[in-house]
C-alpha cells in the first residue's frame, strides 16, 4: 500500500533509501546509499512500556528528534513495515476487498472505526489483510510525503519465498522478536502454515513451536528449522529448540549490498525483514 503526495523536496532527492520497521515494542531503521550500494545506518530502539498507538506515536516523534541528522533528509524511497498480530492471509481466489473486516474478525478483536487494508503477496497466490498503525503512517506522510507500507508478515513471506529451495521436504522458518515470534512452513514453494505467537518465557515458546510441528505431522528428527531475527546460539530459545529439534540452523542470507565500516557487524539473520524491505 502506498500513501502519496508530491514531495516538497522532489528536486533535491538524495539517492538514498530508508527502510523502517515499527511495532509497540520498538522501531528499527536502516539507510541504503544507492550510489555506493552500501548500508550507511542501521539502528534499533526498544520500547518498554508502550501499549497503544498513541504512546507509540510519542516514541516515534522522540526518535525523529534524536536521530534528526539521519532522518531529516530527502530519500529516493521510504518503506515502512508494521509489526502486529492484526493480520490474516486469504487465498487470492477467495479474496474480495469488500469483505476485509470479515477476514479479520474471527482471529482478532476489531473496532468499527479500524482502518483495514491489504497487501497482495508478490510471489504467491495470497493476500494479507491487516490493520496498520494509522497514526504512525500519518507521521511518516507528514515527514516524507509519498511512502510505501506493508505488513511485516508480507515482507517476511515474500522474502522467504525468494530463498533458493534446498529440499523437497517441508522447511520451517522461525522469526524471533521480543515477546513475539512467527512460524512459517514452506514446501515446494507453497505455504503450509503461517502463524504468529506471543510468548513471555522459553516454555511458552517451545510449547507453541512443538505443538505446531505436531499438528503438521512434521518429524523433529528430520525437519530442517531455520532461525531468523533476534536470536543467537547463546539464547535460551535456541537451546530449548535444539533440545527437541535435531536440525536447527540460522538462516545465512546473502544481501546484494555492502555495509559501512561504521556499522557494527551483525549476523545476516538478525535484520532479515528490515534489510529486504527496500
Amino acid at each position: 500500500m502506498t500513501k502519496t503526495r508530491k514531495n516538497k523536496d522532489t528536486d533535491q532527492l538524495d539517492l538514498q533509501k530508508l527502510s523502517i520497521q515499527i511495532s509497540l515494542n520498538g522501531l528499527s531503521f536502516c539507510i541504503l546509499n544507492t550510489i555506493h550500494n552500501e548500508i550507511t545506518a542501521l539502528k534499533h530502539f526498544h520500547f518498554e512500556h508502550v501499549t497503544n498507538p498513541l504512546q507509540l506515536e510519542k516514541e516515534v516523534i522522540a526518535i525523529f528528534e534524536q536521530e534528526a541528522s539521519l532522518l531529516d533528509q530527502s530519500f529516493e524511497a521510504v518503506t515502512v513495515s508494521h509489526i502486529n498480530t492484526l493480520s490474516t492471509f486469504v487465498p487470492k481466489p477467495l479474496f474480495s476487498d469488500k469483505n476485509l473486516a470479515d477476514y479479520l474478525k474471527y482471529n482478532n478483536k476489531i473496532l468499527a472505526n479500524d482502518y483495514i487494508t491489504f497487501d497482495v503477496v508478490a510471489n504467491n497466490d495470497m493476500v494479507n489483510v491487516y490493520i496498520p498503525y494509522v497514526n504512525i503512517n500519518n507521521l511518516f506522510f507528514e515527514k516524507y510525503g509519498a511512502f510505501h507500507f506493508k505488513h511485516f508478515a508480507t515482507v517476511l513471506l515474500e522474502n522467504i519465498f525468494h530463498l533458493p529451495k534446498t529440499s523437497e521436504e517441508a522447511t520451517v522458518y522461525v522469526h524471533v522478536q521480543k515477546e513475539q515470534f512467527e512460524i512459517v512452513v514452506i514446501q515446494h514453494k507453497k505455504l503450509l502454515l503461517y502463524n504468529s505467537f506471543e510468548y513471555s518465557s522459553s516454555e511458552d515458546f517451545i510449547y507453541y513451536l512443538l505443538f505446531t510441528l505436531e499438528q503438521l505431522q512434521l518429524n523433529t528428527d528430520t525437519i530442517q528449522l531455520y532461525f531468523l531475527g533476534a536470536i543467537d546460539k547463546a539464547d535460551i530459545l535456541y537451546t530449548v529448540t535444539y533440545t527437541y529439534v535435531r536440525h536447527v540452523d540460522f538462516l545465512d542470507k546473502k544481501y546484494p549490498f555492502e555495509f559501512s565500516t561504521e556499522i557494527e557487524t551483525v549476523e545476516s539473520h538478525h535484520n532479515f525483514t528490515l534489510l529486504t524491505n527496500f
